[in-house]
């Protein structure tokens, strides 16, 4: 599966070794994906606008932080969709030791399905993995609600087989 937009994804190096890392998982389920682990980017202008794509960051907005209205929107395929794939609060972090990703236009996910992904901590049911997000986010970008489908049904695969692995291992 290919996306129409260009995806870049930014991980907090302690994401690399977990397990769980849907963002690696997205990573290799979408050829021409690019994956960069750090935290702070000195090369992150060439990343972001890098074959002439306008760059989008998916987060929420900031009180504070104005954002740049993305207007007139550029056609799926002169896209890039910036995905930060760390902790709430790592997330904060690479946002504040980069400030070019604040000045980002940003595309924020509003009613968002509850997350399958169980295998890991969530403080509310909406707080989705890298995964589900960038996915549901490619899908609004695209306008194409169901090509995302296969790829969020892989990852539920990946769930259960994760928590019965678990179960094997761990019996209560």
């Amino acid at each position: 599966m290919s996306s129409r937009v260009d995806l870049l994804i930014l991980q907090h190096p302690l994401e690399v070794r977990n397990a769980k890392n849907s963002a690696r998982l997205l990573h290799l389920c979408l050829p021409g994906s690019r994956l960069e682990v750090g935290e702070a980017f000195p090369d992150l202008h060439a990343l972001l606008y890098a074959d002439g794509l306008v760059p989008v960051l998916l987060y929420p907005e900031t009180p504070g932080c104005a954002s740049p209205e993305l207007a007139p929107v550029p056609p799926p395929e002169r896209l890039r969709l910036v995905v930060l794939d760390a902790t709430w609060r790592k997330s904060r972090k690479m946002l504040h030791v980069n400030p070019e990703l604040q000045r980002l236009p940003r595309l924020a996910l509003h009613d968002v399905p509850a997350s399958t992904y169980r295998i890991r901590k969530a403080h509310a049911p909406h707080q989705l993995s890298t995964l589900e997000a960038a996915a549901l986010a490619l899908a609004q970008m695209e306008g194409d609600g169901d090509r995302y489908r296969p790829l969020l049904q892989a990852f539920d695969g990946f769930v259960q087989q994760q928590a019965a692995l678990f179960l094997c291992l761990n019996p209560s």
